[in-house]
C-alpha cells in the first residue's frame, strides 16, 4: 500500500484566491510551509478506498516517523488477515478524524492478540485482563491478583476508561467496600441469630415442628455467611491495581497512577495472644476469640500432643509445634532433605493450594529456603514415623505411590494441606482445647523458642521470615510465665531501703518495726533515705496506694 510525505503551504494566489499548493515560490525556503503524510489503507468491505492523512509537521523527520509508525501498525496483521487489517484501518481512520495521537504499537498488538476492539478506548477491566495474562512470577501471587481483580476491581471499576481513572474513583470504590462490610456484618449477625433461635425450638410436637420448618425456610432465604473485606485485604487489592497501573505507565498508556495516592487504613498484623484462663473463660461465655491469632500455652500444646500421639500425622503436628514449619512446607517436606541422624532439616519445597488444586512450589520467600536444627524428641518422632511409613509401603505393595514425601496419605499420595487442617481441628476439638489455627502452632513454636531464650534473629531464621520486623510484630507473644519472670527480674534491679508489706527487705526485729540501723554516728538518717531502713515520715504508709501525678 502506497504512502508518502510531502511539503506544502496554505498560501493563495492574490488574484484568484486559489491555494498555491506545491507551486508556492516560498517553498524553496526551509522554514516555509509544513510537512504532511498520506498512507493508503486497506479498502472497505464494499471495495471503496480509504487513507490516513495528517498535516502540520514541522520537519520531514517528524512526518517520516509517523508514516513509519502507521506502516508498523498495518504490519501487525498478516496480509491475508482481513479481519485484523480492517480493525487497524478503522482505528487509523478514527485517529485521523479525531486528530488524536497514534496508538502504541505494542499495546495494539496485545489488544489484537486478545481479540479486543481496537476502535474503543481501553478500559480498566480490559487492561487488567491483558496485564494478568502476561504476568510472571509465583502461581500463588498470580492467583491472589486474579482473585482481587475478579472479586473487587472488575465489578467496581472495570468499566472505566483506563486513561480517565482518578483517585476519586478508587476512594469511592473502597468506601463502597466499607459500606458492603456493614451489610455483610448485619447479614451474618441476622443469620447467626436465626440459627440460634432454631436451635432453641424443641424437636417434638406439631407446633414446634411447624415453627422449625418456617424458621429453616426463613434462613434459606437469607444471604449466606460472607467474609468481611478487612484492612489487609483492601491493601492487597490496592497493591494489585497499583502494579497493573505501573505496567500501563511503562507501556505509555497512562502517565499517572492513582492507586499510589489513595489513602487506606493500615493493614496491621494482628498480635498473637496466649490462651490464658481468663481468655478461655471469656471465649466459653461469648464464643469470641480475643485475637485472630491465638497461641496455646505449653500445657495446652502438651495436652494436644499427648492426645494425638497415636494419630498417623502426629509427627507432622509435633514438627510444626516445635520447629515452626508452615503447613505447606511440612506437607511438601522430602526425605532427601531430612537428615535425622545429623538432627537437621532443610526446607526446600512446599505444597501450595490454588482453589482445590495442589502444586509444588519453592518456599514462600528466599529466606524460607532454610536449614533448621531438630531437637532429639522431634527427630525421634520422625524416625518412628518413617518406620511406620515403611510398613505402609510394604502393606500397599505395587499400589503404593512413591512421592518421596515425609508426610503422605496411607497409600503414599500427597497430603492435601486443607485436609491436614481439617484433621487438626477435629483432634483439638476432641481434646477439649480452645481453638487455634494450624498456622498458630507455628506462632506457638516462636513463642516457645523466645521463652527458652532464643533471640529475634534466631527465631527469624527458624521461621524463614524475610524481615525481622515480621518476627517482632507478630510471632513473639511472650508466655505469661516468661512475662512474670521478666517483671520480677526488672523489679529486683531497683534498690529499695524501706520496708513494705509487699517488698522483701532487711530482716526486721519481731518486737519492733525498725530495721537495725547501719547509719554512721552523727549522720542524719532522714537526710539520706538509703542510709536507713526506717520509713521517713513524709512518705506514704505501706498500705496506701500511690496516685499518678
Amino acid at each position: 500500500m502506497k504512502g508518502s510525505t510531502h511539503r506544502r503551504c496554505y498560501c493563495r494566489d492574490p488574484k484568484t484566491g486559489k491555494p498555491l499548493g506545491k507551486k508556492c515560490p516560498r517553498l524553496a525556503g526551509r522554514k516555509h510551509g509544513s510537512y504532511s503524510v498520506r498512507q493508503e489503507l486497506p479498502p472497505r468491505a464494499d471495495g471503496t478506498r480509504r487513507s490516513f492523512s495528517r498535516a502540520g509537521y514541522e520537519s520531514l523527520k517528524a512526518a517520516q516517523a509517523d508514516l513509519d509508525h502507521i506502516r508498523a501498525l498495518l504490519g501487525l496483521a498478516d496480509a491475508d488477515d482481513s479481519e485484523n487489517l480492517d480493525q487497524i484501518a478503522e482505528l487509523l481512520e478514527k485517529v485521523a478524524d479525531e486528530k488524536a495521537a497514534l496508538p502504541d504499537i505494542e499495546s495494539t498488538r496485545r489488544r489484537l492478540s486478545h481479540g479486543l476492539d481496537l476502535t474503543n478506548r481501553l478500559t480498566v477491566g480490559e487492561w487488567l485482563d491483558i496485564w494478568l495474562a502476561g504476568k510472571k512470577g509465583r502461581q500463588s501471587a498470580i492467583s491472589r491478583d486474579e482473585s482481587n481483580i475478579r472479586v473487587h476491581l472488575q465489578p467496581r471499576i472495570g468499566h472505566l476508561r483506563l486513561d480517565r481513572i482518578r483517585v476519586t474513583h478508587l476512594s469511592e470504590m473502597f468506601e463502597a467496600i466499607a459500606e458492603a462490610n456493614v451489610e455483610i456484618a448485619e447479614g451474618n449477625a441476622a443469620r447467626r441469630k436465626a440459627s440460634e433461635d432454631l436451635a432453641q425450638i424443641p424437636w417434638k410436637g406439631r407446633e414446634p415442628r411447624a415453627r422449625r420448618k418456617a424458621m429453616k425456610a426463613a434462613i434459606a432465604e437469607m444471604d449466606p455467611y460472607r467474609r468481611i473485606v478487612g484492612p489487609a485485604t483492601r491493601q492487597r487489592v490496592r497493591s494489585t491495581l497499583r502494579a497493573a497501573l505501573n505496567a500501563a505507565i511503562a507501556q505509555q498508556l497512562i502517565t499517572f497512577n492513582p492507586a499510589a495516592h489513595v489513602e487506606l487504613d493500615a493493614g496491621r498484623r494482628p498480635k498473637a495472644l496466649v490462651w490464658t484462663e481468663e481468655r478461655i473463660l471469656h471465649w466459653k461465655r461469648t464464643g469470641e476469640k480475643p485475637s485472630p491469632v491465638m497461641v496455646w500455652t505449653p500445657e495446652h500444646t502438651g495436652l494436644f500432643l499427648d492426645h494425638v500421639a497415636e494419630d498417623r500425622l502426629y509427627a507432622l503436628f509435633h514438627l510444626v509445634a516445635f520447629r515452626g514449619l508452615r503447613r505447606g512446607e511440612a506437607c511438601g517436606q522430602r526425605w532427601t532433605d531430612t537428615h535425622l541422624d545429623a538432627g537437621l532439616l532443610t526446607v526446600a519445597k512446599q505444597l501450595v493450594v490454588n482453589g482445590w488444586e495442589v502444586y509444588e512450589d519453592d518456599p514462600k520467600t528466599d529466606a524460607g529456603a532454610r536449614t533448621i536444627a531438630l531437637d532429639s524428641d522431634t527427630a525421634q518422632a520422625l524416625k518412628r514415623h518413617r518406620a511406620q511409613q515403611d510398613k505402609d509401603r510394604e502393606k500397599w505393595g505395587s499400589a503404593w505411590v512413591e512421592t518421596g514425601r515425609v508426610f503422605t496419605r496411607e497409600n503414599g499420595e500427597l497430603l492435601h494441606p486443607a485436609n491436614v487442617t481439617r484433621r487438626f481441628i477435629e483432634l483439638y476439638e476432641a481434646a477439649g482445647l480452645p481453638p487455634i489455627r494450624l498456622h498458630d502452632l507455628r506462632h506457638g513454636a516462636a513463642t516457645l523458642a523466645h521463652a527458652a531464650g532464643a533471640g529475634l534473629k534466631d527465631i527469624q531464621e527458624m521461621l524463614g521470615h524475610s524481615s525481622i520486623t515480621i518476627t517482632s510484630d507478630t510471632y513473639t507473644s511472650l508466655l505469661p510465665e516468661a512475662d512474670l519472670a521478666i517483671a520480677e527480674a526488672a523489679a529486683r534491679l531497683v534498690p529499695r531501703a524501706r520496708v513494705t508489706s509487699w517488698h522483701t527487705g532487711p530482716e526486721v526485729d519481731p518486737q519492733s518495726e525498725e530495721v537495725e540501723s547501719t547509719v554512721p554516728d552523727g549522720a542524719d538518717p532522714l537526710g539520706d533515705p538509703q542510709a536507713t531502713g526506717r520509713r521517713p515520715p513524709t512518705q506514704s504508709a505501706p498500705n496506701e496506694e500511690f496516685e499518678d501525678g
